[in-house]
């Protein structure tokens, strides 16, 4: 019998690598459904549904969600055309008209779009990487309350009329406390920074998920498209939201407390604000686009009977979308003042991103060419997709050009070219992916008439509504106006876009009843019933919680998915059944998908709510500017999150796995590297993408922004020592973290850490007065930075400390040592990085 554990040394890697898994013994089908139903299920009732974590059920919750707050959006956009309709409208005043357009983008954005797409790829991926969940179950369920929780807060703000009101990127200083009073804009900050924590909890899952569960043998450039497209979604979400989270809090800081981070008259800038936020913004876009791609990209070849045209050109499309999505935030600011090199540079770069785009286009169109197109309803909208995304595409390569770029900036053509690419682009897509994956969801079949009746009406009325929008903005109408007495030429082209609106609404409302009637009148669909090659539908419909009653092997990749559901379902992948009563999968290697552990899963709970919740005490306190309280709220999250990692500590026998017949692996407490592990790297990469835009803004305000002259600095002597000895013991609370795993080390680094945390609070007092000017509030804030990871790391050495006062810790147990030893590392790497720059900056200046 092989066994594979940590304690086989590198030969055990090497016989895992060549080790090909023999077929477990055929069992009855219907009773291994059972035994894993009664493992995998939610509990009954209302509390099942909160406890939860089910990748299964929670997609579904993050998709139908959004689909409702995509419902709330779109009555705002109504509400807004009815106000344009004429050029006197009456229908809102200033002050509303604001709030709604303001909460229509942000919606839309951050309520719609993202949480979608995040709904699609928990729901999906499990399945098609031939898995039985994500990797962080938990983590998923507190992602989605914290999107539900925040998504609530702004709409209650609307109710009550104090929603934000200056523009879904909230420009400075239109946004400050000065010309933006009350909480409008703090309900913004928060509230999205509160969304964001289910952002990066799904951009971590994800890419942990794809890189270390894929199937036994499916090697990277054998997975479905749809997971490359997803795993660069992923990257550009790690690296591309800390920036707007980085800008919002800032803005906060700057409102709560007064530090001017964007105030020209004391060294801000508000380009700072529009740097980093659309740092963010411009990647957002292809975040949005990439996952519809990928369910079309997975559409496509069934619906016409083939195989995709250039996988290997498709995913090398994929890698420079994700590289050049950085490079073009720029294109957004051609108006205020960027030196004409650098416009030159945004503007060529703005225009190459064209050409991975095309190259996938053209493969799709290709793949449609060589194959026999079938058109069922999910082609329709597939054909609506290319018609309409490449009409934004060349809008777009317009506005990549500086010159028209000056003429059309800020007028109704952007908004006709925003709405091209994100509705043409994500919208038709994900109508086609609800179509096509329904069967999966619900078990049912539609009923025919109604789709492709309200396929037309929205293809009219969205053509309608915004084809005529790039006139309006071609005549010089302006975004964001609610009233336009002294313009004539506009009232027609607004009227016609407004009655077309309503004709767009008409069909997403038939759209919808289509899906309803499916899921509630359809009869029974039966399995497969696309013909499908993939993984996805090889399962029972409507798809089990654990998807899969043995795991697939390589021996199943390569063929059709109806000729793998009865060996998969009788039992004949690798860890059948769930015998020992535990939610287990296997985890492999990142590029060869070699077997190496067995990961055991947490069951249904209540925690991920009652930390979200915490959460969002804190996040009302915040708007209630009661920031004493606030604080006190920590203290209940990280109690919360002290819990959360005492579930993942050993329950039961550590054990051997037999995964295969003379086939054991370790289970994960047992393993080298593990998910969380895999898990912990990718947040401090968000994290450290996050101090990045931190000093960004740092070099920003010291090197371009014209502001007034630095106060002279008064920090020197005792704080310079006491900054030093931070340096010194976060350094070797570090070392001794990184030594021999023992309760003596653990000790060690917690008081190193509280040590280095006292040495950083004795410098506080000597620092300069952060309201002064910009340059020392962002000093500030990096001490603060510096001053919760030391704080963070002080709390692991704790808890690894009780790890090994309740025997968890053995020789071959690494417990919570690996994840202190890793967050330790980066934050003695950051407590140096920002010593080193406040030393440079005082001696430069």
């Amino acid at each position: 019998m092989t066994d594979v554990s940590p304690a086989a040394g590198p030969q055990a890697d090497t016989a895992a690598t060549t080790i090909t898994l023999a077929a477990n013994p055929r069992q009855r089908a219907l009773r291994l459904h059972r035994e894993l139903s009664q493992v995998w299920a939610n509990d009954r009732g209302l509390w099942g549904q909160v406890t939860a974590v089910s990748h299964t059920t929670l997609g579904l919750r993050f998709m139908a969600t959004a689909f409702v707050f995509f419902a709330i959006g779109g009555i705002l956009s109504m509400l807004i055309r009815a106000q344009l309709a004429t050029p006197d409208g009456a229908f809102l005043d200033t002050e509303l008209y604001n709030q709604i357009f303001t909460m229509h983008g942000t919606i839309m954005m951050f309520l719609f779009a993202i949480p979608m797409l995040e709904g699609i790829a928990i729901w999906l991926l499990p399945k098609m990487l031939g898995t039985r969940d994500m990797a962080f179950p938990r983590l998923t369920a507190l992602g989605y309350w914290c999107y539900l929780f925040g998504g609530l807060i702004m709409l209650t703000a609307l109710l009550f009329g104090v929603a934000p009101r200056d523009g879904w990127f909230m420009y400075t200083p239109l946004s400050n406390a000065v010309f933006s009073p009350g909480i409008n804009a703090d309900v913004w900050l928060l509230g999205v920074t509160f969304v964001e924590i289910s952002a990066i909890a799904a951009a971590i899952e994800i890419t942990v998920t794809i890189l270390r569960q894929r199937a036994p043998g499916m090697r990277l450039m054998e997975m479905p498209l749809f997971a490359w497209y997803m795993l660069g979604t992923s990257a550009m979400m790690l690296v591309g939201f800390p920036p707007l989270i980085a800008g919002s809090v800032l803005l906060e800081m700057e409102r709560a407390f007064d530090w001017p981070f964007f105030d020209p008259t004391r060294g801000g800038d508000p380009l700072l604000w529009q740097h980093l936020f659309w740092l963010f913004g411009h990647p957002e876009v292809y975040i949005i686009f990439l996952p519809a791609a990928g369910v079309m990209s997975m559409m496509i070849p069934v619906l016409c009977r083939t195989t995709i045209l250039g996988y290997g050109a498709i995913v090398a499309a994929i890698l420079a979308l994700v590289f050049l999505s950085f490079g073009l935030w720029v294109h957004h600011m051609f108006t205020v003042g960027i030196p004409h090199m650098a416009l030159a540079f945004f503007s060529a770069a703005s225009v190459l991103v064209a050409v991975p785009t095309a190259v996938q286009i053209f493969a799709w169109i290709g793949t449609m060419w060589k194959g026999n197109p079938q058109l069922h309803l999910p082609m329709y909208h597939i054909l609506g997709f290319f018609l309409t995304f490449v009409m934004g595409g060349l809008t777009g390569v317009m506005l990549a050009i500086v010159p028209f770029n000056w003429q059309a900036h800020d007028t109704a053509f952007v908004t006709a070219h925003l709405h091209y690419v994100l509705i043409g682009g994500f919208v038709f897509p994900m109508m086609a992916a609800a179509t096509y994956w329904m069967p999966l969801m619900t078990g049912k079949r539609r009923i025919k008439g109604l789709g492709e009746a309200a396929f037309w009406v929205i293809l009219i009325g969205f053509h309608g509504t915004f084809f005529i929008m790039h006139l309006t903005g071609l005549l010089g109408m302006p975004r964001r106006i609610d009233v336009y007495p002294d313009n004539p030429e506009w009232i027609w082209l607004n009227l016609t876009s407004s009655i077309f609106g309503f004709v767009l609404t008409i069909g997403f409302a038939m759209y919808a009843m289509d899906l309803i009637l499916q899921a509630t009148l359809g009869k029974r669909q039966s399995r497969d019933p696309w013909q499908a090659p993939t993984l996805d539908w090889a399962m029972p419909l409507p798809a089990p919680n654990y998807n899969f009653a043995s795991l697939p092997t390589a021996r199943h990749l390569r063929r059709d998915a109806r000729e793998v559901i009865l060996p998969l379902a009788r039992g004949e992948g690798v860890l059948a059944g769930a015998p020992r009563g535990q939610r287990e999968f296997l985890v492999t290697s990142v590029g060869d998908a070699t077997p190496d552990h067995v990961a055991i899963l947490p069951g249904n709970t209540a925690l991920p709510l009652a930390l979200s919740s915490a959460i969002g005490a804190f996040v009302l306190l915040m708007l209630a500017s009661l920031y004493a309280l606030a604080g006190l709220a920590l203290l209940p999250v990280a109690a919360l999150i002290w819990v959360w990692a005492r579930g993942m500590a050993p329950q039961d026998s550590l054990h051997p796995v037999e995964v295969a017949p003379n086939f054991r692996l370790p289970v994960h407490h047992h393993a080298m590297t593990s998910l969380g592990q895999s898990g912990l790297f990718a947040l401090l990469i968000a994290n450290g993408t996050l101090y990045a835009s931190l000093l960004f803004g740092l070099a920003f305000l010291s090197v371009v922004t014209p502001g007034p002259e630095v106060p002279a600095a008064t920090v020197g002597g005792v704080p310079v020592v006491s900054a030093l000895g931070v340096l010194a013991a976060s350094l070797v609370a570090a070392q001794f973290a990184t030594a021999d795993q023992s309760a003596t080390n653990a000790l060690v680094a917690l008081v190193g850490n509280l040590v280095a945390l006292a040495a950083l609070l004795s410098v506080l007092p000597f620092l300069d007065d952060p309201t002064a000017h910009a340059r020392d509030a962002l000093r500030a804030a990096l001490a603060g930075y510096v001053g919760l990871h030391v704080l963070v790391a002080a709390g692991m050495a704790a808890f690894v400390f009780d790890q090994h006062r309740r025997s968890e810790v053995t020789a071959t147990q690494q417990g919570a040592w690996p994840a202190c030893r890793l967050w330790q590392r980066y934050t003695g790497a950051v407590t140096l990085i920002t010593l080193v720059v406040a030393i440079a900056q005082e001696v430069l200046t």
